[in-house]
């Protein structure tokens, strides 16, 4: 049930479309009760794939990071895995996605800059083949020769992240890490990672810019609903963890 309100068919936007379905079938018997659906559905969908609500959740969510962070007294950076495109197990290999790739190149800059060492952390999603511990190890070493201490490939969720990594790191009286993720990300890493015992500082990764300066900030895109359904769930999930965890 957790799975389809994070990423299913319950996962604002996605319901939205599955509403406005619902709402076409149910006037066929119910006239007025699904058109009402259908237009609410429709509605909430067109407004959800705006940049102007995407980027203004995105910034919503931005919001709990602090403008800056004394990184002076990390001790270790940890770079989370964001998702692999997975292959067919033979002549195509899986690959980090796009999100995975940004959080690599941040860890680099992570590392050039404080000179730390550095641990990837995410396991094998269903259907892949190799982890994205290990991907980002590999693209670490072999493309920014970065040097890779630690890696945790059991990790499933964020929640998952932050427990295997302090097993890792806890031991080696390592308490204070730099978490590598995107702004939007990072508020719910950073509570997982403290509630975990890990002292967590975030790395400065790029916000999102408001945008509500043009008509085309208003006009729906395929760009814009992916944000949003990211903005949600980093909502959602942030509310589930404080509940469950």
């Amino acid at each position: 049930m957790t799975s389809l309100v994070s990423f299913g068919i319950f996962a604002p936007p996605t319901i939205f479309i599955v509403l406005s379905l619902a709402g076409a079938l149910i006037a066929l018997v119910w006239r007025r009760a699904g058109i009402a659906v259908a237009l609410a559905s429709g509605f909430c969908l067109y407004v959800a794939a705006t940049p102007a609500l995407s980027s203004y959740l995105l910034r919503q969510v931005e919001s709990g990071l602090p403008q800056t962070a004394d990184l002076g007294a990390a001790q270790a950076i940890v770079v989370l895995g964001g998702g692999v495109r997975s292959g067919d197990g033979g002549g195509i290999p899986d690959r980090l996605n796009g999100l995975s790739l940004e959080r690599v190149v941040f860890g680099a800059e992570a590392h050039r800059r404080l000179h730390l060492p550095v641990v990837v952390s995410g396991g094998a999603a269903r259907g892949t083949h190799s982890s994205e511990g290990a991907l980002m190890k590999t693209a670490l070493e072999a493309d920014f020769a970065v040097p890779v201490a630690w890696t945790e490939d059991r990790s499933r969720t964020t929640w998952e992240n932050a427990l295997f990594t302090a097993r890792l790191l806890l031991p080696e009286k390592l308490t204070t890490v730099v978490v590598v993720s995107q702004a939007w990300h990072l508020p719910r890493a950073l509570w997982a990672f403290e509630r975990v015992g890990l002292k967590a500082l975030p790395w400065p990764a790029p916000r999102t810019a408001t945008r509500l300066g043009e008509v085309a900030d208003f006009l729906p895109n395929l760009s814009a609903l992916h944000d949003t359904f990211y903005a949600l769930h980093e909502m959602i999930g942030g509310i589930f963890y404080r509940l469950r965890y």
